[in-house]
């Protein structure tokens, strides 16, 4: 049976050109956590790790998570609670949090404030694969690779690639597909 692909996306949630939007509707079976913003009631930790879950738990059969930057620091404290068996999650771009992001970003502050710091540094309970840029302007490649290893993921060097998001030229990813047959193996 073809896992089931759960969506998880970033501060930025669904934008009609991402990877991850256009992935969704490549799949044939697919559920996506839903938008939440980045701003006030959508800081919140806890109400993020609780959508993932519903959505999680609303699927039948096995399942591959694909999170898109802050959406990997969810998946990461979503992890620590959940009994949901995971085939295995995909994890591009995480941004390093503890420090502060650009404008238009949520501050230190506002992310301490939600619970989202600090992000979780264990050993995730499901394999796991971290794809990271080495010119994202929201982490440095080296810190990635240090989450990886605390996760216990593949790290897989995606080049310059930016945030991997249409602010950087990016739409359409068609290693996300490679990435996900993997994890479904």
């Amino acid at each position: 049976m073809l896992p089931t692909v759960l969506i998880v996306p970033g501060l930025r949630d669904h934008a009609p050109a991402h990877w991850q939007t256009l992935l969704a509707a490549q799949l044939p079976r697919v559920r996506c956590v839903p938008p939440m913003g980045r701003t006030g009631d959508g800081l919140d930790r806890a109400a993020r790790v609780a959508a993932i879950e519903r959505e999680a738990q609303a699927v039948v059969g096995p399942l591959v998570v694909v999170a898109h930057s802050a959406g990997c620091a969810m998946v990461a404290h979503w992890a620590q609670h959940t009994r949901r068996a995971v085939q295995g999650a995909l994890l591009v771009t995480p941004p390093e949090l503890d420090r502060p992001m650009p404008a238009g970003y949520p501050s230190l502050q506002a992310l301490g404030d939600g619970g989202w710091l600090p992000v979780p540094m264990a050993p995730l309970p499901f394999p796991s694969i971290v794809g990271a840029s080495r010119n994202d302007p929201l982490a440095r490649f080296d810190q990635v690779g240090r989450m990886a290893r605390a996760w216990g993921s593949r790290l897989a060097d995606l080049g310059e690639v930016g945030h991997l998001n249409p602010a950087s030229g990016h739409g359409e990813w068609p290693a996300a597909h490679a990435f996900i047959t993997e994890l479904s193996a």
